[in-house]
């Protein structure tokens, strides 16, 4: 049954008043119950709970224009708010150390009702990287599981794509901005999709702009929807390392896919694998840990069609091996001039067999 609009006012001033953060909200909300006895309650009652501070905050005049917003937002076709005290609201947030009082959702929230799988990884993936992420999501989607990642570029976007490729597969995007903003820009056609055959989610007030201390708060969420999560690439500082962590304080199991030792993307992987991570290399590893009792594991896609390489560009592959290249290292390795490795490297990067990295490197798919 839809909330009453009464109801949700009650809510949305709540987690509105200015200063109060998640975990007062729930202490008031344990001591008085719903949003409307908090505000019933005198402000000596409120003082015992939360202190001066707080309590005059919660009694301070409503922010009634963004509240109307909000109502109307709910009101569009596609749109949600969803409370603690929702049956819908995801049971794996509700158990979490820390869960949002209130969600902001668009599109279908029977996802939350799947099992969940994390993927997460740098910005700045090589192709390989995003190969890797939209495969792995795509095999893991196939299983029932719901992808959920953040919607940033690279990683992200890759893993939110491969779930969306996927036959029934969905995907969950965790956002740092309000639900009705698109952070970043490029992801804009991306996040149509997704709240058309997925589903997009925030804990912040429409409007938040993408503030950088948003997002440690948005990976929070990730790593508590998830059962794991799954590292692809990632440098050392990341924030997919601080989604990881997170995830692995609450219990959830974290994996990570190794890359090269010149790498500084494998870095992070390397690092968590170190601390405990299990090594991935397909998504049936992910399923074994998880004991996963899902349909079959479908048959992998067969490789694309690719025209035969003349011999100098077959040996061309071998001397650049699995990891990025620079061209002064394959003019040493082939002894060729720079001018000779671009004839050849041009017909491959075409056809599909190498990517053109930046720094003027290229690695082969």
């Amino acid at each position: 049954m839809p909330r009453p609009p009464q109801d949700l006012a009650a809510w949305l001033r709540l987690t509105l008043a200015a200063g109060i953060g998640p975990e007062r909200q729930r202490r008031l909300l344990a001591a008085f119950g719903l949003p409307e006895s908090v505000f019933a309650a005198g402000r000596g009652a409120l003082v015992a709970v939360v202190g001066r501070e707080t309590a005059d905050a919660v009694l301070a005049p409503p922010d009634q224009a963004a509240i109307d917003t909000a109502l109307a937002w709910a009101e569009e076709p596609g749109n949600h708010v969803l409370t603690l005290a929702d049956a819908g609201y995801p049971q794996a947030l509700y158990d979490a150390p820390d869960p949002p009082v209130l969600l902001y959702a668009k599109g279908d929230l029977t996802l939350l009702e799947r099992p969940a799988l994390a993927i997460v990884g740098a910005r700045s993936a090589t192709p390989q990287g995003q190969d890797n992420a939209r495969a792995f999501a795509r095999n893991l989607a196939e299983q029932g599981f719901a992808i959920v990642s953040g919607l940033a570029l690279g990683i992200d976007a890759a893993a939110h794509r491969g779930a969306l490729d996927a036959d029934g597969g969905g995907t969950i995007a965790v956002i740092g901005t309000g639900a009705d903003r698109i952070y970043p820009a490029r992801n804009q056609a991306l996040a149509r999709s997704i709240a058309e055959r997925g589903l997009i989610l925030s804990e912040f007030p429409l409007g938040t702009p993408p503030l950088p201390h948003n997002f440690p708060r948005r990976n929070r969420l990730i790593a508590g929807l998830a059962r794991g999560v799954l590292v692809v690439e990632a440098a050392l500082g990341s924030g997919s390392l601080i989604t990881a962590r997170l995830a692995a304080e609450s219990g959830r199991e974290v994996f990570a896919i190794p890359g090269s030792i010149h790498s500084p993307l494998a870095r992070g992987c390397h690092r968590l694998i170190r601390d405990g991570a299990k090594l991935v290399e397909t998504a049936a590893d992910i399923l074994e840990e998880l004991r996963w009792g899902g349909p079959a594991a479908p048959a992998p896609n067969p490789p694309a069609a690719q025209t035969a390489l003349p011999d100098e560009a077959e040996g061309l592959l071998a001397h650049l091996g699995h990891d990025p290249v620079d061209l002064d290292t394959l003019a040493e390795r082939t002894g060729l001039t720079v001018d000779a490795l671009y004839a050849i490297l041009l017909p491959m990067e075409l056809d599909g067999r190498v990517a053109r990295l930046p720094g003027g490197r290229f690695q082969r798919r």
